[in-house]
């Protein structure tokens, strides 16, 4: 199933008002789905009103580690509201990003995924090009995924795996039954910088990904685009368009 990750729609997502505007725009597109991030203040309660009216269910979210250490009742509650059942993190804090902090995170990062399995909820984690930085002969994601508990899953990010140097389906595999959600993002080159693209538009071997997630039981396709070169709705249409050209519905 397809999602829209709404961090590509984040200037638009400030107040309770051009939520609701922006989420009504979002289904006009086309999608049924969508995953939580870079909100604006607004009552759970409300948002899941928003989210009713406009036919749209919650694929997922983003959630700041800091909650999700100290306040693991509120995300299970809201979540439950929203009837979601995928947490995930946008990425670890710098604080950990070494040798060290990676063995730590594994371990606290299970803690957290065995209190929202016991909900009935998954936490994954989403990767940004960071933790393929090599310590001896393993990467950072190696550590997370050899090191963590199996209730921690992972929400393996195309681009900024290709932009680490890695391939995308190969990551894919090797996460293979812990990767509910997947997020689709291509990459293409523009006056000689790397630039990211619509999905369908750059130069990631999607054949090669998406045979992956199907091998490998992937649930949510979300497609998100951190940067866009036009209106970022328009980004979301063409990417939309392209996935499901791809065959994904």
């Amino acid at each position: 199933m397809i999602a829209a990750q709404l961090y590509t729609l984040r200037e638009h997502l400030k107040t309770p008002d051009q939520i609701a505007t922006t989420l009504r725009k979002v289904r006009e597109i086309g999608y049924e789905a969508v995953q939580l991030s870079a909100l604006g203040p607004i009552e759970t309660g409300r948002l899941k009103e928003i989210l009713d009216e406009n036919g749209l269910a919650v694929c997922a979210t983003h959630i700041a580690w800091e909650r999700l250490q100290n306040d693991i009742q509120g995300v299970i509650d809201e979540h439950r509201t929203l009837g979601c059942r995928h947490v995930a993190i946008g990425s670890m804090p710098p604080a950990y990003r070494n040798e060290e902090g990676y063995h730590r995170f594994a371990k606290e990062a299970s803690e957290v995924a065995k209190a929202l399995d016991g909900a009935g909820m998954t936490f994954s984690y989403h990767n940004h090009h960071f933790e393929l930085e090599r310590f001896g002969c393993k990467t950072g994601l190696d550590i997370l995924i050899e090191e963590s508990d199996p209730f921690l899953k992972f929400e393996i990010d195309t681009y900024w795996i290709q932009y680490g140097g890695g391939d995308p389906a190969a990551w894919i595999r090797k996460v293979g039954g812990r990767n509910p959600l997947v997020h689709l993002k291509d990459l293409t080159v523009k006056n000689a910088e790397v630039r990211m693209a619509e999905v369908g538009e750059g130069n990631l071997n999607w054949e090669a990904i998406l045979a992956a997630c199907r091998e490998t039981g992937v649930e949510w396709y979300i497609i998100e685009q951190d940067h866009c070169d036009r209106d970022p709705f328009e980004s979301l249409a063409i990417s939309l368009k392209n996935a499901k050209a791809m065959g994904l519905g």
